[in-house]
C-alpha cells in the first residue's frame, strides 16, 4: 500500500502562508531544492488544492522557468512525471497533462487510491490536507522548517487535531532549514 505524505515548508512559527498570504519567504537554494527534488521524484500522484495547484502548474506551462538551471529542469521533469489530482469547487478545468479535477474530497477514494498505487502520493494545501488529517489518512508528515517567525498568517497543520509522532529523519542544510520526517505512532 502506498503512502499519504504532507510535504510543507514552515516558518519556525508554524505558517506556510503569512499575513498577507504570501509564502515567498522562503526561496530554497540550491541543496534545500537538489533534495526537495529527490524527494519528489518518488512520488506518483499530488493530491493538491487549487491555489497550491495553480502555483505549482507553472512547472509544465511555464517552460523558461525549466530553462533557468539543470536543478530547475530536473525538478520540472520529477514533477511533470507525477498524476495530479485538484480538489477545487472554483477551478473551470486544469492546465496540465496527467491531472484530474475533483469536485470535492472523498476520503474512500484516496484509501482506494492508497491501496491501487504502485508509487506514493502527496498531499499539499493546508484546507485539504486538513481534510485528510481529519480523516486519518497521513502516513507521514514532511516538514521543511525555514529560520525565521512571520508572527502569523495560515497555520501548516490544523487545529483541534492531535497525534504522538515518531521521527524517522532529520536533516540541516547550510541555508538553516532543517527537514524532519514523521510518521504518526501506531502505524
Amino acid at each position: 500500500m502506498a503512502k499519504l505524505i504532507y510535504v510543507t515548508n514552515l516558518s519556525f512559527d508554524g505558517y506556510i502562508e503569512d499575513e498577507r498570504g504570501a509564502f515567498d519567504w522562503f526561496p530554497p537554494d540550491d541543496e534545500v531544492f537538489a533534495f526537495t527534488t529527490d524527494l519528489i521524484r518518488s512520488v506518483g500522484t499530488f493530491l493538491y488544492g487549487r491555489r497550491l495547484y495553480e502555483s505549482m502548474a507553472v512547472w509544465e506551462t511555464n517552460a523558461a522557468l525549466a530553462a533557468q538551471s539543470d536543478l530547475m529542469a530536473d525538478f520540472a521533469s520529477a514533477w511533470q512525471a507525477a498524476d495530479k489530482v485538484v480538489y477545487s469547487t472554483t477551478l473551470a478545468a486544469v492546465s496540465t497533462a496527467d491531472t484530474r479535477l475533483e469536485r470535492h474530497f472523498d476520503p474512500d477514494a484516496v484509501r482506494q487510491l492508497k491501496a491501487t498505487a504502485g508509487s506514493d502520493l502527496t498531499v499539499g494545501g493546508a484546507n485539504l490536507a486538513t481534510q485528510a488529517f481529519r480523516a486519518g489518512l497521513v502516513d507521514e508528515y514532511q516538514v521543511f522548517v525555514w529560520p525565521l517567525v512571520v508572527g502569523g498568517g495560515k497555520p501548516g497543520l490544523p487545529a483541534g487535531i492531535r497525534a504522538d509522532l515518531e521521527l524517522l529523519d532529520e536533516r540541516r542544510f547550510g541555508n538553516g532549514v532543517v527537514y524532519l520526517r514523521y510518521r504518526p505512532l501506531g502505524q
